[in-house]
Parts: structure tokens; C-alpha cells; sequence
């Protein structure tokens, strides 16, 4: 799905980018133009940020306990 429409971004390249180790809004903008025209999309954006953060966390717990 669009998250940001100003720079046609999805919310499968915001995950892509927490993968690849964007940890902060900042590093979206700088990545992806992420709330850098209108801003609207800075909320969901952080949502789906926090949201693949958890999963990379999750992920990363279940590994070591294995």
C-alpha cells in the first residue's frame, strides 16, 4: 500500500529499509523522501517503522534461543 503519495512509497520499501537498517524517521527521509513534502504520512510511516523494528526484534530473539 502508499504510505507517502508525495514520493510514491510503499509500505513494503519502508520495511525494506528498517531491514536493511534505517532505525529513525530520519533515515527514511534520507532513503525514501519520507515526510519530506507535505507530511502526512510521517505518523504511519513511524508506525510501520516501529512495526518492522518489533518483527527484526522478535526474529532476532527467536535465533539466539535456537
Amino acid at each position: 500500500m502508499y504510505v507517502c503519495l508525495c514520493n510514491a512509497v510503499t509500505d513494503s520499501q519502508i520495511r525494506q529499509a528498517v531491514h536493511g537498517g534505517a532505525t529513525r524517521m530520519c533515515d527514511l527521509r534520507r532513503e525514501l523522501g519520507i515526510a519530506s513534502d507535505c507530511g502526512k504520512c510521517a505518523c504511519m510511516a513511524n508506525q510501520i517503522r516501529k512495526d518492522a523494528q518489533a518483527e527484526l526484534s522478535s526474529c532476532s530473539v527467536a535465533r539466539s534461543a535456537a
